[in-house]
This record gives C-alpha cells, structure tokens and sequence, in this order.
C-alpha cells in the first residue's frame, strides 16, 4: 500500500464532494509547484477527518479536512494536525511535507490541509503473518525507535511550546474525555460511570513532558517499501504536550489485547515469532530516553481504555446524527460496551 494515508481509494460519495475549482485556486496561491487538473478520491478509511487523495500531472497530495456538518468543538482539530506536521517536519522526525492549512470553510465547505503523499508500506495486522522472525522484530524495533524519538524531540526548538497546556496531562485528558464522552453520550454505561469518578481521584505523577502523537499504532505509519524503517507517521489529531507515558502506555495495550487482524498481539510475543515480549518493549524504550523503568502500568491502561471509549462513544453518535464518515464506524461503534468494560477491569487491577 501506499500513501501517506493508508487505505485504498474509493469514488467520492456525493456528500464528500470538493469544489475542485476552488480548491485548484486555493493550491496555485498556497502549495509551491502547483499546476493542476485534479484528479480526486477518498481513502476508504479515515473515521473522524474525512481524508482524500489528490493526483496532478507532476505529483500526488493528501488533503485532510473537518467533516461537514455539525462537530463537537474541540474534535477535528486538523489546525493542530498541521501545527505539529508543520513543526515536526523541519526536525527530520518522519511526518509527510506540509504543503498548505486553509482555515477558510468557504473553499470546500471546511477547513483543510494538503501534505505529501508518502509511498511505502502499511502494516495493518501488527502479528504480520507474512514476516519471518527477524523481520517482525526489526519493524517492531522501528516502531519503538520511533516513539522513543518523538518524544525525544526538543518542543521549544521545534516551535511547540505553546502545543499543550501546563499541568498534569492526565488530569486535562480524564476532564476532557469525560467531557467529549457526555457531550455524545446515547446510554447510560455503568462502567464508564465509575470511571470518570474513578480515574481523577488516582492520577499518577507527571515527570516529564513531550510531543505525544495520541495514536500510536502500527497501521499508523508508513514503513520504507523495501526496509524495517518509519518514512512517516500518520493521524495526529489527537496529539499535544504530554507525558510520555500516555503514549508509551497505549502501544502496550496491543500487548495486552488479543490478536485480532489489528494490532493486537497478545500470547504471540518470543523469540519464536520475533514480536518482543512486554519486558523488551520496555527495556527497548527505557534505553533510548534515558529512563530506569516505567511504573505499574494498570491504571494507564483503563485510562487508554476509557479514552478510547470516548472516541467510539463519539463515532455512534455520528452514525445516529448521520454524519459517520467511515463504512466501518458502525463496527467500531458496536465495541463501546466491550472496552468500556475491559477498562473497568484494569481499574480493579490498580486498586479500585
């Protein structure tokens, strides 16, 4: 697969439809080297920014918009998507070029930003049944580098100091997850009742803070076409400042979840399969930013957990208000009780 967005194509349904005229006017003042015609199509998959591939005579763009229709405030943040693309770049992290942020709904009906296309691989089931041994190991390994390297990132140099608020992160994200998950709440959910008491009570400590990207997972990048490298990770609209630790936390949970076609990849760790165990993972990331350990790691995961909650939370509100953007939302949306649950149980594992 290629691109820097990671699915295959499909026709642009009537209700996705761009003003390509306006848009070409829009790209010849913004995107240095532009000529048109515009050819276009949407990524099949994209659940909360609507996600398009562009192709010129000389060159192909991806171009990320808000949905069209009503959003809640603070989602489909693509401004900030571009901000940190646009700061990342410069560093040599691997994102795709920004090329352009147009804030101005009136182009296409929403703001947007046009990037590089992005050629390579993306690796959609994190078992990688087709890799030997030593391959899986080495993309793994990438992966990790490449966490361990964002966080790593001076923010200050990288014009981000301002990214994220000061505070403790986790106390920003419960408050905010908890507020998103009421604003598109359609039931009542025990477990996720408890939670949102539950989880302002414990915070753990905040020690250090970093760019965390908010998503990261395997079908997240781009890997070179022929190497175990990240060319560029992909879907920053969650990211801020934070505490590492959000981030490194949530690319464990796949060690925690079973092996489901995704990034799960639970019981399939050893030296037999080459997908390091949990403890190397750990080890790996330690040694590359310079800390000792991590702490206990149950309470992080019923936070990722109930953060995800809110995000699909969110995803069955906009099926009921018509407004999904992805054919797999109503299957992603039917996994709200399940990870509600789950992240009720890590919950009890951290004391509650």
């Amino acid at each position: 697969m290629t691109g820097a967005s990671k699915e295959a194509t499909v026709a642009v349904a009537e209700k996705d439809r761009l003003d390509l005229d306006r848009l070409a006017d829009w790209m010849r003042g913004a995107v240095p080297g532009f000529a048109g015609p515009i050819a276009y199509a949407k990524f099949a998959g994209g659940q909360s920014n609507p996600t398009y591939r562009l192709d010129t005579p000389d060159r192909a763009y991806v171009l990320r918009r808000k949905p069209f229709g009503p959003i809640l405030p603070s989602a489909h943040a693509v401004e900030r998507e571009y901000r940190v693309i646009a700061g990342l770049h410069p560093t040599g992290f691997p994102v795709p070029r920004p090329y352009g942020l147009c804030e101005d709904a009136g182009v296409i009906g929403a703001p947007f930003y046009v990037m590089e296309m992005v050629e390579g691989r993306t690796i959609w089931d994190g078992a990688m049944p087709d890799a030997t041994p030593d391959q899986r190991r080495a993309h793994y390994d990438a992966m990790i580098d490449t966490l361990a390297a964002l966080h790593q990132v001076d923010y200050v140099a990288a014009g981000l100091s301002d990214y994220g608020k000061p505070g403790n992160y986790f106390e920003r994200q419960v408050a905010r997850w908890t507020k998103q998950y009421r604003a598109s709440e359609t039931e009542v959910m025990p477990a996720v009742d408890r939670l949102i008491a539950w989880l302002p009570r414990t915070l753990p400590e905040q020690t250090r803070t970093a760019i965390v990207h908010g998503d990261y997972r395997i079908d997240n990048m781009i890997f070179a076409s022929n190497e175990a490298r990240v060319v560029a990770v992909l879907d920053w609209e969650l990211s801020t400042l934070g505490d590492p630790l959000a981030d490194f936390s949530y690319l464990l949970m796949n060690w925690v979840t079973e092996p489901e076609g995704r990034s799960g990849v639970k019981g399939l760790t050893g030296p037999e399969t080459g997908i390091p165990t949990i403890e190397q993972v750990v080890e790996r990331y330690c040694a590359a930013t310079g800390r000792d350990g991590v702490p206990r790691l149950d309470w992080y995961f019923a936070y990722n957990l109930f953060r995800l909650t809110g995000i699909v939370q969110g995803i069955k509100k906009r099926i009921i208000d018509g407004n999904a953007s992805s054919a797999r939302a109503a299957e992603t949306a039917a996994r709200v009780h399940g990870l509600a649950d789950a992240a009720w149980a890590f919950a009890e594992r951290a004391g509650a």
